[in-house]
């Protein structure tokens, strides 16, 4: 348990006063589930849930300090949720205001010098909001929970401790609405491949995807596919839910379920809207991106959406750049076969970084895309102040600002290789962007 613990957090942590704690430590207490709590001290949504979190992680470890929870009556048993204990991540630039924040945590965090680390972790769990909560198995390293949030709201006195992920087709028991009163039972969707929707009607966004993924369900639907999508709201009223819900043809978990709602939310770690799921008649994920699959394939004909190892930047997936570090290729598209043969250069390469960590189950450290030449690439070269070279092979990373580059006459599948594995290794001095 200590190797990994150490390789992800290094071998000290702060206390809120400031003590050194040995992370090899952690293993020998017994530690069985690790919260990495992602925040900032200039954020009051940070500050709040740090307040609402102390309380918890006191129940939960046991802490008398900490008193029953709402609504309880005598303290419930310590004694098998003793072994959690939650690290704070900080994107703090200020030292001291970091350490006026940490200063009442009861748990521990990363030192505020280990900056490197921190941005790691923020892109290892592809952070996008803060505050984030997040629980892996301090054995395995695997994630548990990527909705740690919503376990506080939902679970505050542990009693689903240590908050497995449970099957879509257990998540998913009950009734299922469809616009006209219609209820069908949740074993309907047998056979079937399914989009899981997030959205709501007050964001904008939602509304837009969701005129296009009306006309995506009709013809992926009268190309004979078994295919249904479940709308699982975020509406802030039932009248609004059912004013947004009656544009659209599939089904919908009941707003009245909130508590079968909080854990699809809970069980994909939804970080934001709109955000479709899509899954295999099995209920496993085959992409967690339906909504750029939608908006770049809209007469579906590559439903139902495999993930490819390389992508082409357009658009609609250059919102993706922003989850972690990507690998981009810049190519001259005026010649018809350069992209093409890019791709095919990339694409073994791809391959096995992806299949390496999916044999560990974890995200792959880098996407991989291929750029040709209209406004939007052009847009990304002066925001990261790329040279006009092309081809350019360049790894962006955006939330740590900084860019990796290659500019050589010819890119060669064994310099690719170097290059990704050089970055991997920490080998590359990254430039500012």
């Amino acid at each position: 348990m200590s190797g990994f613990l150490e390789e992800l957090l290094g071998e000290k942590l702060v206390t809120g006063g400031g003590e050194e704690v040995d992370v090899h430590s952690l293993g020998a207490r017994g530690i069985s589930l690790l919260g990495l709590y992602f925040g900032c001290s200039l954020s009051a949504p940070c500050a709040q849930l740090s307040a609402s979190l102390a309380a918890f992680y006191g129940r939960l470890r046991g802490d008398a300090a900490a008193g029953p929870g709402p609504g309880a009556g005598a303290a419930a048993e310590p004694e098998p949720r003793r072994r959690l204990e939650i690290v704070f991540v900080s994107s703090d630039q200020d030292q001291r205001q970091w350490q006026d924040f940490v200063r009442d945590m009861p748990w521990l965090a990363l030192p505020y010098k280990e900056k490197h680390r921190k941005l790691k972790l923020w892109n290892k769990y592809r952070i996008s909001n803060i505050p984030s909560l997040i629980f892996l198995d301090a054995t395995t390293g695997k994630v548990v929970c990527r909705n740690g949030l919503l376990v506080i709201r939902d679970d505050p006195e542990g009693l689903e401790f240590p908050w497995g992920p449970k099957p879509f087709r257990e998540v998913i028991v009950g009734p299922l609405l469809r616009n006209n009163g219609q209820s069908l039972d949740s074993s309907s969707l047998e056979g079937s491949h399914m989009g899981v929707y997030f959205s709501a009607h007050w964001c904008p966004p939602c509304r837009s995807l969701t005129r296009v993924l009306v006309e995506s369900y009709r013809k992926i639907k009268e190309a004979g596919q078994k295919f249904e999508i479940i709308f699982v709201s975020a509406d802030r009223s039932e009248e609004s839910f059912k004013q947004y819900f009656s544009e659209m043809p599939w089904l919908a978990v009941p707003y009245s379920d909130e508590a079968r709602r909080s854990r699809l939310n809970r069980l994909y770690g939804i970080q934001g809207i709109p955000t479709l799921i899509v899954l295999d008649p099995q209920g496993e994920v085959i992409t967690r991106q339906g909504r750029v699959e939608v908006l770049n394939d809209e007469d579906c004909r590559e439903f139902p959406w495999h993930p490819k190892p390389v992508l082409e930047l357009s658009d609609s997936n250059a919102v993706q750049l922003n989850e972690g570090p990507c690998l981009v290729l810049f190519v001259d598209s005026e010649d018809d076969g350069e992209s093409e043969a890019a791709k095919q250069l990339i694409q073994p390469i791809a391959e096995k970084i992806i299949a390496k960590y999916k044999a560990k189950e974890e995200e792959a450290p880098l996407l991989f895309f291929v750029a040709g030449e209209d406004d939007m690439t052009d847009s990304l070269r002066d925001y990261t102040n790329l040279p006009e070279a092309a081809p350019l092979l360049t790894i962006l990373d955006m939330s740590a600002r900084a860019k990796y580059v290659m500019d050589v006459e010819e890119i060669t599948p064994a310099i690719v290789e170097a290059f990704v594995n050089d970055f991997l290794a920490e080998k590359l001095k990254p430039e500012p962007i």
